[in-house]
């Protein structure tokens, strides 16, 4: 059985490994890229003389499918958890400890008001959960008030999102705001903690993961490989390539959502168009590196929309990752960029270094001239789960239900960290092999 896998991100790359990892279905893959390198966001530069990701850098530890695939590709001696995760809130012109929430919602109301982020308790109501999806603001709001939305879950969603939470799904991007019910203050500070690490890296960088399993598939991985257009030909499908046209008996299309919906506008119209309703954030990562010892705390800091500052987050990576530490250099990152606010991406790559290196400074005091700098930018990287996002992926199944030996994977689902991708990758593996009777 010949399969076809479009796109090499991390979720193209794990289906294509999955499908060979089932040896008695006997598939025969083949992957497509469009640009020059795999990896989709897991990518990893040389800032200065320093090789460290760009893209993203950690995976969620409390999931199992980032891990197992490290394990699967020999990197599991190079996982690494992160040596601090005191985190804080750079609002109201300071840097505040971060206190435990759950998605942003305090498990300690004190001790959110004794950091600042919050001047005053909020006044939590039950409200009952509405059968509709909603906002997640719409949700935080009557339940926890404003400043409980704009200082603490507003940063924490636009952390992972890059979006706003007047527009993103309860039930899609606030799943875990929705479990804590009509009244998510008091349900909240009834959760213990949990143990054990939240996130895992790599020695090295998370970069190496899409490498590493692009390395150990028999497929051929195809870069510079575009494609055109998918077509139905009687039992197989159709890839129309720059190469010419190549016929499977199976495709797994793990591209972002602008380029599935194009892909699929002959062969699956409704599910093209709920794509196409999806809408992206692009970001830019700004990695700096300092030949300088700087005093920080903890792994890093967020910031809330509301206090209007170039940057949305910055990762202290020198102190999150021993592997990067070093006397005498500090390597810092920011990430800058939110949804339908691109402004500052429109300016060349210095200026939006200048503008990543003033924020730092304002919420770290004075800091010296980096040694080197490198911005990363990721057009339209991250999907916006917005309200009726379930809805738009019911659409996308019931229509490719129907067709035997099509299936989709990727961040445009059901979750943008990376073990949710690889798991909507295994996912759709199984659900082809199923159709296809193995």
């Amino acid at each position: 059985m010949r399969v076809a896998v479009v796109g090499a991100g991390i979720g193209g790359l794990a289906a294509a490994h999955w499908l060979e990892f089932n040896e008695d279905a006997g598939v025969s893959v083949e992957v497509f890229e469009g640009s020059d390198r795999v990896g989709g966001k897991l990518r990893l530069e040389t800032v200065g003389d320093v090789t460290l990701d760009v893209g993203a850098e950690a995976i969620l530890a409390r999931r199992p499918e980032g891990i197992e695939l490290a394990e699967h590709v020999g990197l599991d001696d190079r996982r690494v958890h992160p040596d601090t995760m005191t985190a804080s809130i750079w609002t109201r012109g300071e840097l505040r400890p971060l206190p435990r929430t759950i998605m942003g919602i305090p498990t300690d109301m004190d001790e959110a008001v004794a950091s600042g982020i919050l001047t005053a308790p909020p006044v939590g109501r039950s409200v009952p959960l509405p059968k509709r999806d909603v906002s997640v603001a719409e949700y935080v709001r009557e339940r926890a008030g404003d400043q409980v939305l704009e200082r603490l879950v507003e940063p924490l969603l636009c952390g992972v999102y890059a979006g706003h939470a007047d527009r993103l799904s309860l039930a899609a991007a606030g799943e875990q705001l929705k479990l804590l019910g009509p009244d998510p203050i008091a349900t909240a500070a009834q959760v213990p903690p949990v143990d054990g690490p939240v996130f895992a890296g790599l020695v090295g960088g998370v970069g190496q993961l899409p490498v590493a399993v692009a390395e150990q598939l028999g497929a051929d991985v195809h870069l510079n490989a575009v494609v055109r257009g998918i077509e139905r030909d009687g039992a197989r499908w159709v890839l129309h390539t720059d190469r010419g046209d190549q016929r499977y008996d199976a495709v797994v299309v793990a591209t972002p959502a602008p380029a599935t919906a194009r892909l699929l506008a002959d062969v699956a119209s409704r599910a093209a168009f709920a794509l196409a309703d999806v809408t992206v954030a692009s970001v830019a990562i700004v990695t700096f590196v300092f030949d300088d010892d700087i005093d920080l705390t903890g792994s890093g800091f967020l910031v809330p929309p509301v206090d209007g500052t170039s940057i949305k987050a910055a990762t202290f990576s020198s102190s999150k990752w021993g592997w990067l530490a070093e006397p005498g250099r500090t390597v810092l990152r920011a990430s800058v960029g939110r949804a339908g606010d691109t402004a500052l991406l429109h300016h060349d790559d210095a200026a939006v270094a200048d503008a990543a290196l003033a924020d730092l400074g304002s919420a770290l005091g004075r800091l010296p001239e980096p040694a080197a700098w490198h911005v990363q930018r990721w057009g339209g990287a991250l999907p916006q789960y917005d309200v009726g996002h379930l809805e738009r992926l019911d659409t996308i199944d019931t229509e490719l239900a129907t067709l035997t030996g099509l299936e989709v994977c990727g961040a445009t689902y059901r979750g943008v960290g990376i073990p949710a991708v690889i798991a909507s990758a295994e996912a759709a593996v199984q659900r082809l092999l199923a159709d296809l009777g193995h």
